[in-house]
Formats: C-alpha cells, sequence, structure tokens
C-alpha cells in the first residue's frame, strides 16, 4: 500500500514542483509557489489551489485569479441533433449576423457567466450559425472556445513538451532546434542509463536536460561549456530530483587543450582571484591614506574626543570590517568548491572513456568537435547539430580526412502536422521549414604511432599474375 501511495504521489502537483502551463499549442514553465501571481495568455491567477491535483488536469479560472478543476462536459447536450446546412454558398460574412455587441459581452462577464455560457449565448444571438455547415459550425464553436473559455492545462515537465515551448515561444534560445530533432540526436548518441556522455551545448540547457531525463539519473554527465560558467535555466525547468544533480558535471572548453597536453593543474588557484586580491588590497590602502592624514591633523583629534559619535563611527568601520571577512571568507569556499568540481570533472575525462559526444550550439563545431573526439573510447557515437550546413560539411570533410571514425552521416529532418478528422484529415497549411541538421558517426580505433602517410604508403601493392617460363 506504501508502493501505491510514493507511486500517486508522483503524478500529483506538490508546492515547489515545476509544471507547464497550457493553453491550446501555448507553453509557460513556472514554479508552483503559494499566493504568487502568474501572468499567462494576458491573464493572471494563482497556482495555490492546483496543489495535490492530478497532473494534465484542466483549471478554470474563477474570480479572483483563484483555479477551480474543470467539471466533465455534458455529453448529451452535445449528441442532440444540431441543425446544419449543406454549404456555405449563400451566407454573406457582413458583420451584422451578430446580435450581441462588445457591451454585451463584457456585461455577461461582469455577470459572472463562465465561457461555455458565453458561446452559447453567441451561438444563440447568430443568425448565420444554423445555416452554416456542421464543419463550420465546429470551426466556429473552436475559435469562441479559444477566446472566451478561461481554461489552463497543468502539465508534468517533459522533454517534448519543453522542447515543444522553447521552439513555439523563444525558437532563438535553442538554437532553433526542433523537439524531433533532439529525439534523433538522443538515439543516434546512444543516450543511456549508466553511461558517460559529454555534452556541449548553448540552447539554455534543454539538450543537456534530455540528456539527464533519458539516463534517469544513473551514470555521468560532463557539460562543456563556454564562458565563466554553465547555463542550465532548461535544466531547471525539468524538475529533476536531488540525486539527478549529483550525475551532472561541468568543465569549461577553454581547459580542454591544457587536459590534453597534461598540463592542467587542478591544484593552483585562480590567477584572476589573486589579481582581485591584490586590487582589493591596493584599494583599501588608497581609503586608509586619507583617513590617516585625517587622523594626524590636531584639529581632528580634538573633535573625535569632543563628539560623542566616535564610538558609532568605531561601530561602523567594525560592521564593514566583518563584512568583508564575511565575504572573503564566503569568496574563498567558492573558490574551493569550484575547484573540486573542475579536479573532479577532469579526473573524469583523463581516462578518455567517454560513451557518448553531443554537441549543439551557436559555436563553429569543427574545433570542438575534433578537440572533443580525443575523450571517447572507440566504438562509440557522436552527434553535432547545426541550424546550417555548412559548418557540418566542414566538419564530415575534416572527419574524412583525420580518420577515426567510420559510418558518418549527415542528414536534416522534415516534419509535417496533420489534422486527423472524419472526413477532414489533411495536412496542417503552416508548418516548419526546417528542423536543422545533424552530422552523426562512430569512432574507431587508429593505430597513433605511425602517420596517416607511411599507412598509405605501407598498402600492398596490387598482385600482378606470374608467368610460367616456357622451355622452348
Amino acid at each position: 500500500m506504501a508502493d501505491n501511495g510514493d507511486e500517486e504521489s508522483q503524478y500529483r502537483i506538490k508546492e515547489g514542483d515545476y509544471v507547464v502551463l497550457k493553453r491550446g499549442d501555448i507553453f509557460k514553465a513556472v514554479q508552483i509557489q503559494t499566493r504568487k501571481k502568474v501572468i499567462f495568455e494576458k491573464q493572471w491567477f494563482f497556482l495555490d489551489n492546483a496543489v495535490e491535483q492530478l497532473y494534465s488536469t484542466t483549471f478554470e479560472i474563477v474570480s479572483g485569479g483563484n483555479l477551480q478543476p474543470q467539471m466533465p462536459k455534458n455529453t448529451e447536450s452535445s449528441s442532440d441533433a444540431k441543425e446544419a446546412g449543406t454549404d456555405n454558398r449563400n451566407i454573406v460574412d457582413d458583420g451584422k449576423s451578430q446580435k450581441l455587441t462588445r457591451d454585451d459581452i463584457e456585461t455577461l462577464k461582469e455577470q459572472g457567466l463562465k465561457g461555455q455560457e458565453i458561446i452559447q449565448q453567441l451561438i444563440d444571438n447568430s443568425s448565420t450559425f444554423r445555416d452554416k455547415t456542421e464543419y463550420a459550425q465546429d470551426k466556429y464553436i473552436k475559435k469562441k472556445k479559444k477566446k472566451y473559455e478561461n481554461t489552463v492545462t497543468i502539465l508534468k515537465p517533459s522533454c517534448r513538451i519543453l522542447a515543444m515551448m522553447y521552439h513555439g515561444r523563444e525558437p532563438g534560445k535553442i538554437c532553433h532546434l526542433r523537439y524531433d530533432t533532439l529525439s534523433q540526436m538522443l538515439t543516434l548518441a546512444n543516450i543511456h542509463a549508466g553511461s558517460k556522455v559529454l555534452v556541449f551545448e548553448t540552447c539554455a540547457g534543454l539538450v543537456l536536460g534530455a540528456v539527464m531525463e533519458r539516463m534517469g539519473g544513473y551514470g555521468s554527465v560532463i557539460q562543456m561549456y563556454p564562458g565563466g560558467g554553465p547555463v542550465r535555466a532548461g535544466v531547471e525547468s525539468f524538475g529533476f530530483p536531488a540525486h539527478f544533480h549529483d550525475m551532472l558535471h561541468d568543465f569549461p572548453i577553454c581547459h580542454v587543450n591544457a587536459l590534453l597536453a597534461g598540463t592542467l593543474d587542478t591544484a593552483a588557484k585562480d590567477p584572476s582571484s589573486a589579481d582581485s586580491k591584490q586590487s582589493n588590497v591596493a584599494a583599501e590602502e588608497e581609503q586608509m591614506q586619507p583617513e590617516a592624514e585625517q587622523q594626524g591633523s590636531p584639529e581632528e583629534r580634538s573633535m573625535e574626543t569632543i563628539t560623542a559619535t566616535d564610538a558609532g563611527q568605531d561601530q561602523e568601520k567594525e560592521e564593514k570590517e566583518r563584512r568583508k571577512e564575511a565575504k572573503a571568507q564566503e569568496k574563498k569556499v567558492k573558490q574551493e568548491e569550484k575547484r573540486k568540481k573542475l579536479a573532479a570533472a577532469a579526473a573524469l575525462l583523463e581516462g578518455r572513456n567517454a560513451d557518448g559526444l553531443v554537441i549543439a550550439s551557436r559555436f563553429h563545431p569543427c574545433p570542438v568537435l575534433m578537440g572533443l573526439l580525443k575523450f571517447l573510447s572507440p566504438s562509440r557515437p557522436f552527434v553535432v547539430y547545426s541550424q546550417y550546413k555548412e559548418p557540418l560539411i566542414e566538419c564530415y570533410t575534416k572527419l574524412r580526412e583525420l580518420g577515426g571514425t567510420v559510418n558518418l552521416k549527415l542528414t536534416d529532418t522534415w516534419l509535417r502536422h496533420y489534422q486527423v478528422l472524419p472526413n477532414r484529415t489533411h495536412p496542417m497549411l503552416l508548418m516548419s521549414g526546417g528542423g536543422g541538421y545533424l552530422l552523426s558517426g562512430t569512432t574507431v580505433a587508429t593505430d597513433r604511432s605511425k602517420p596517416a602517410a607511411l599507412q598509405k604508403a605501407e598498402e600492398p601493392a596490387p598482385k600482378r599474375q606470374k608467368l610460367t617460363e616456357t622451355v622452348g
């Protein structure tokens, strides 16, 4: 019984969980917090009443911004026979078919009528609704529901949902990576539990979160990041448990060459921190010099002995010193933690036995790919994503020249949505133009002791047919 309770609890919304709000084709990732106003699609509401409800529940937004689970619709009314016309040829769209004005609709809203009731009023006051075909009536109702129904669905975050959310709202943040392309990347890189995967991405952490979700908290993920620190905004939206983050390591891409050359010293302190300390000491000395000059004058000494604010100034100075010491101590602790994380990631990379490599970045992938391939074991897959094919063509040519890889493939993905309805199944009018390009392959072991030129020279010459000597 306890196990069943635990299994059921993971499908219920809890305070502090990260969830995805959905209305139509619009998504937004938020965190459940009490009495926090959430604005979604020009509406504000609170998520307090969503706690302990099941995921994928649809809520109605009632007065006061509160959420109320939507009651199941009455199927009897929908099954009644509808009056519908045979075609729409006699319907004229002159804007006079609707008797209700905008002011009347606003009055209905102020009276507390719900979205379904307002839609019914619009249908009753439309002079052309009954003359429309059944398909046109369904289309009209769907359009009005989208406008007047104040509903929102709360979903559990997943790789597909978050990829659709980013691609729909901010595709530039994820390098226009589509969710079908992301699924192919996970498959081509053979991401599975218990593996060691290298990830280099600038997609707001979406690719990194997808890899962690596929691995299920088992194995190790090493994020290679550019700049001052890793970006993991998308990883937070997944809402992973704490043990998922224990498998995550990060390593700066600027230290890869030093690690390959064996010159990386993880025990040394950051030179930037030493320079900042020296600058802080110099600034403190400059501040102390005018203070010493002021203390040296006899007039100031006499004023300090007379005034009663001397004790207060001393206390302020002591508080400032304590704050400086606390900040310095906190900075030392952070630097030590950063050094330990760097050493742990370097220890994982030094074995050069990674099981997979995933690259999805706005930077040119060729130098990154050539450097990170050296950390893969033989017979391991790798995949590179780019919004454009030209950088991947350069990578493909370079890999063919250097060798060490087989089964190189450069592919693009094509996706089209279909409307599937009775007697109305057809492709959607609008579709995504392109989902980017993928370069995939497999590493193989090569004889590093001999250069490529000698290996080509030592290839056996083609055999010639021996001629038997004949006695004449």
